[in-house]
């Protein structure tokens, strides 16, 4: 019974990457999109690597998040094709710094969003274990896996709250939106992060025993698509240094 609950929790989830693989992907985007690697030789791996980022969205079942990442990464596209070689001076500046961060840095943001929404601690510390990754890494790493979504809950009640006090963008009143919502949430985030590491050497990760857990991982077929398309993209920069393409 255990293991059909297991695997239904994991099909609800949608098609599953191993931690490791999410973590490969992540560093992929990151040197080709964000850190430009490939240059001028490759410009079509940015594109492509932008699109399987969309891909794993999709079959992770996220559908409004990857309408919400499509639609910013094709206007921010669009805007630098037909608005930035028709503007000058302060505007074109503006404009150009807007169409760099949502088409160089949001892909790699995306990607983090996605690793972290879709990855356990269990499976992803299994992972790192699996890796022989020290646990001064691991359980930093760990308790930030649980931060980030456990900030967005709070921010999302204290949104709740504000809107049912009246305090909103739209209410004339944006010092009290500043004060009532971005106070709260730093407060709470220093609390949050104070817990999270106290539960985290509460379970034992930090301790002499071997941590044991259920969750499994493993590489699929899916997760062979995706180091392929990692090993792709380094071989083809490899391969342009050397003059091969």
């Amino acid at each position: 019974m255990g293991k059909g609950i297991l695997q239904t929790s994991r099909q609800r989830r949608g098609l599953i990457l191993d931690p490791r693989t999410k973590l490969l992907m992540l560093i992929t985007v990151s040197a080709f999109v964000l850190g430009g690697l490939g240059g001028d030789r490759l410009p079509f791996l940015v594109p492509v690597l932008c699109l399987a980022v969309l891909a794993l969205f999709l079959t992770a079942g996220k559908y409004r998040a990857a309408a919400i990442y499509l639609s910013v990464y094709a206007a921010a596209n669009l805007a630098a094709v037909l608005l930035l070689p028709r503007l000058s001076g302060f505007f074109y500046f503006l404009l150009l710094g807007s169409v760099g961060i949502f088409s160089r840095v949001m892909p790699g943001v995306a990607l983090g969003a996605y690793v972290v929404s879709t990855t356990t601690v269990s499976e992803f510390t299994a992972a790192m274990q699996r890796m022989h990754v020290s646990e001064k890494i691991t359980i930093p790493m760990s308790v930030m896996f649980r931060f980030f979504p456990t900030v967005g809950e709070e921010f999302s009640a204290i949104n709740a709250a504000m809107r049912m006090r009246g305090i909103s963008f739209g209410g004339g009143s944006p010092g009290k939106m500043l004060e009532y919502r971005l106070v709260p949430l730093l407060t709470c985030s220093a609390k949050i992060g104070e817990e999270l590491s106290a539960a985290a050497l509460t379970r034992g990760l930090g301790g002499e025993t071997r941590r044991t857990n259920i969750c499994r991982i493993g590489f699929g077929m899916q997760d062979i698509a995706v180091i392929a398309l990692c090993g792709g993209c380094f071989a083809a920069v490899g391969l342009s240094y050397l003059g091969v393409i």
